[in-house]
């Protein structure tokens, strides 16, 4: 059931790869919702990817970047104001990628060079998209920015490796230009930590079966499918959040507040 919470607004989704992404399930919703669209991913990704099909059914153009590029994002942000004829309402940063963690690299283990493109890719690309939007002035007044995180920003979970270190980062990021933008423009940026998800990104970590279960017992409402991530991300592009901002927001069914379970209790103490 559509709402209309985005009628009329401009938006630039990263990071849609395939039917399984989070981004692609948010650029499906927006669109619903009534919201114009611009796709973009790097070229390698779009390559491995299907957002062609993504673009038909949402009736977006597909520009081109490698948000690690800064000429890249000041041709993608330039573009899509052309295309919408106006400024940029909302964007959605859902880029992750680590060579270590695809490598099987363990953490006391890092391959350095590898580990700086960790970071670029993964959280730097967020300060370098938000510096061209800015740089371009690209953003609306009183727009929305929404990143993907994940809780190993906070805590450590074995397997995730520098990815952890990535979206420690990227969550800073999130608050310090969530000032910037919030004095300049009004505009809000708040990153979501999201529950371990079944996407192509998600299965590339070792062990992931390990951790989308351990927090499925965790958590009182159990994990959050991705179609909930992209609607809450859709409430936080909405008028509804106006004042909603530098907060990294967890959609984790519980996970993040909840000590225990009874369940994992009882397999703690072999007496289930």
């Amino acid at each position: 059931m559509a709402y209309g919470l985005l009628k009329g607004k401009r938006g630039i989704i990263t990071g849609a790869l395939n039917e399984q992404s989070i981004a692609w399930k948010v650029a499906e919703l927006a669109h619903a919702e009534g919201a114009s669209i611009v796709l973009t991913n790097a070229p390698v990704a779009m390559r491995m990817g299907e957002i062609n099909k993504l673009a038909e059914a949402t009736k977006a153009p597909v520009i081109g970047a490698d948000a690690t590029k800064d000429e890249d994002l000041d041709k993608l942000f330039t573009e899509s104001v052309a295309h919408f004829g106006g400024k940029v309402d909302f964007l959605l940063h859902s880029i992750g990628m680590s060579p270590n963690v695809r490598k099987g690299k363990a953490y006391d283990d890092l391959n350095y060079e590898w580990y700086k493109q960790t970071l670029d890719i993964s959280a730097m690309s967020f300060h370098r998209m938000l510096q061209s939007a800015k740089r371009t002035d690209a953003l609306a007044d009183g727009g929305s920015v929404v990143a993907l995180s994940y809780i190993a920003a906070q805590r450590v979970f074995p397997g995730y490796g520098d990815m952890a270190d990535a979206k420690a980062l990227l969550e800073s990021i999130g608050r310090s230009w969530g000032y910037y933008l919030g004095m300049e423009k009004k505009v809000r940026v708040n990153t979501i930590s999201q529950s371990p998800t079944m996407t192509t990104a998600g299965a590339g970590i070792k062990g992931f079966g390990g951790f989308y279960g351990f927090a499925q017992e965790m958590s009182p409402l159990g994990n959050a499918p991705a179609e909930d991530c992209a609607k809450y991300c859709l409430t936080l592009f909405s008028d509804l959040t106006k004042y909603v901002t530098m907060q990294n927001l967890f959609h984790d069914g519980g996970f993040s507040t909840t000590g225990v379970t009874p369940g994992m209790m009882a397999k703690a103490t072999g007496e289930e």
